[in-house]
């Protein structure tokens, strides 16, 4: 892009995908990198943090990019592939421009930027911040009162001083097209102050969904500095299996002051799954499994099923059992798969169809012989059933991979390889 062509916003390069010149695609942007500079002059883009399949994030410079447009972004094919680790003096425009509160210079008058604008000059290598799309009053993208406009860089000042109680509408409306894995891995490369920000900012089902793909430390960390009551409704919005490892690295005093504030419904399927041992069936499983009475139908499993909140691997089959059908339910009587479902007609009964001949786990089951189970059988969830016939869960096998990884994978994976330093 030459001087005076459309100027790029920001925001809308969050996600692109980045293509080297063979039109391979090397991965997705998810920031961009400037640096403020002294003597009047406008911050300079550095470059780009890209994001590649393995969620490895790498630093592509602006000299590399040789164009920014159609919704993709073109590399000269060069590319470091070297861990991205931010330096003292660089800022991410994505991560700590948006939401930030600044003022206008005439007028002294408070502003939060939405967007920031960038542009390349005429020597075509180099990339400078060029204007700032702003709010006046203390409202976030979110909000709807005061009158919005486009400044240039210099009519705003307070970039030299540290940001306290930045908000975070604009950066998380930047997410809302990530998967919460996604969500995940920015949130996990943000500074904590900025972490806990875009967190609050995050409604509880979305955040529940993040944080069951964060690393541990963050996990806790985050829930820490919500406060109780919120914490408590984030726990009940997560998986009970996830809610019931998240609150064991709690102080005891802390996790039964959350399950005190829980549903007692949701705070019991938690305890119960916190009485087994980690590594077992019972410690693994979720107890929200799709469970149906025999005398269902096949239209009435296909309904369940079809629910858009279940992973995949609980919506492959249901568990066919008597009343009650809360885990623990009555007796368990076998399981139907998605497959046998889409071959019966609708009007069939579930009890007529149910495959009783592989025998379900007991709670205390290790680890070892669930993976096991689950090879064996060449299936993506196992039932976990007590002396007495009931099924208390169902265990999945991302579940099982959760264990079988080496306990920092997701710190790995965030990451990239340890110990690297990108170079420039």
């Amino acid at each position: 892009m030459v001087a005076g062509a459309p100027r790029i916003f920001v925001s809308h390069l969050s996600g692109v995908p980045v293509f080297d010149p063979n039109g391979d695609q090397v991965g997705r942007v998810r920031d961009l990198v400037a640096m403020l500079r002294l003597g009047g002059r406008p911050p300079r883009l550095l470059g780009m943090v890209v994001e590649l399949t393995n969620r490895r994030r790498i630093f592509l410079p602006m000299t590399r990019v040789t164009g920014v447009e159609s919704g993709q972004v073109i590399t000269t094919g060069v590319v470091n592939m070297r861990r991205f680790e931010q330096r003292p003096t660089e800022r991410l425009i994505l991560g700590e421009f948006l939401d930030r509160r600044v003022r206008l210079v005439e007028t002294g008058e408070e502003v939060t930027i939405l967007d920031v604008s960038i542009q390349q000059l005429p020597a075509r290598r180099d990339w400078e911040i060029d204007k700032y799309f702003v709010r006046k009053g203390r409202g976030g993208a979110l909000r709807r009162k005061g009158e919005t406009l486009t400044v240039e860089w210099a009519a705003v000042s307070g970039f030299s001083l540290e940001e306290h109680g930045q908000g975070a509408e604009s950066l998380v409306a930047t997410f809302e097209r990530l998967r919460p894995t996604d969500v995940a891995n920015a949130l996990h490369h943000l500074s904590p102050k900025r972490r806990a920000e875009v967190a609050a900012a995050l409604d509880d089902d979305r955040l529940a969904d993040v944080l069951e793909e964060l690393p541990e430390d963050d996990q806790v960390e985050i829930l820490g500095k919500l406060k109780d009551e919120r914490a408590a409704d984030v726990l009940e919005a997560m998986d009970p299996d996830d809610a019931a490892d998240l609150l064991s690295e709690l102080p005891e005093e802390d996790k039964e002051r959350l399950l005190a504030l829980m549903r007692p419904d949701d705070a019991a399927d938690v305890r119960r799954l916190m009485a087994y041992e980690e590594r077992t069936a019972g410690g693994l499983m979720t107890t929200e499994p799709i469970v149906l009475r025999p005398d269902a139908t096949v239209a009435d499993a296909l309904a369940r099923v079809r629910q858009s909140d279940l992973s995949p691997a609980l919506a492959a089959q249901v568990y066919v059992c008597r009343p009650p059908d809360e885990t623990p339910t009555g007796k368990y009587l076998g399981t139907v798969h998605f497959q046998r479902l889409l071959r019966d007609p609708p009007f069939t009964l579930v009890g007529s169809i149910v495959d009783s001949d592989l025998v379900p786990l007991p709670p205390d089951t290790p680890l070892s012989s669930v993976t096991s189970y689950l090879a064996a059988y060449n299936l993506v969830s196992v039932p976990v059933v007590d002396a007495s016939g009931s099924l208390l869960g169902a265990v999945t096998v991302d579940d099982v991979l959760d264990h079988l990884l080496p306990e920092d994978w997701r710190e790995t994976d965030l990451h990239g390889e340890e110990g690297i330093v990108r170079g420039r």
